[in-house]
């Protein structure tokens, strides 16, 4: 079965930021919690602009890394219950330890995301 998968980034583009200096943060087929209801930015096929993809606290795995403007790690995230592959930057996802409850540690005000449509330099 395809999925269709949509790139929704929080924020755009922090000079002083490159995640790629590093090793990603998370692994392939990891297991993972949403810290933040992502919408569409209009980059996700068929669906509106501004509609939800996945709510805060939704747990995925990780099935896709790639990169955006040679500075960022996006991982292709398999919501598996909504059925789609979103891919999502590092400060939106935190690890899953399945013998720890989650516990909202966000603020919705800072996390706060928009619309704008944005482009993405690698295919997730």
């Amino acid at each position: 079965m395809l999925y269709p998968i949509g790139v929704c980034l929080m924020g755009l583009y922090n000079p002083g930021e490159i995640e790629l200096n590093d090793p990603p943060a998370f692994e392939m087929e990891q297991k993972v919690r949403l810290r933040r209801m992502i919408r569409n930015d209009g980059t996700f096929p068929g669906k509106e602009v501004g509609e939800t993809l996945a709510k805060k606290g939704d747990i995925g795995y990780v099935v896709g890394i790639g990169t955006y403007l040679q500075s960022y790690y996006i991982y292709a995230v398999h919501f598996l219950e909504r059925g789609y592959v979103v891919g999502c930057r590092r400060k939106e996802l935190i690890p899953v330890d399945d013998h720890e409850p989650f516990i909202d540690d966000t603020d919705d005000e800072e996390m706060e995301e928009t619309l704008e449509p944005r482009l993405q330099e690698s295919q997730v």
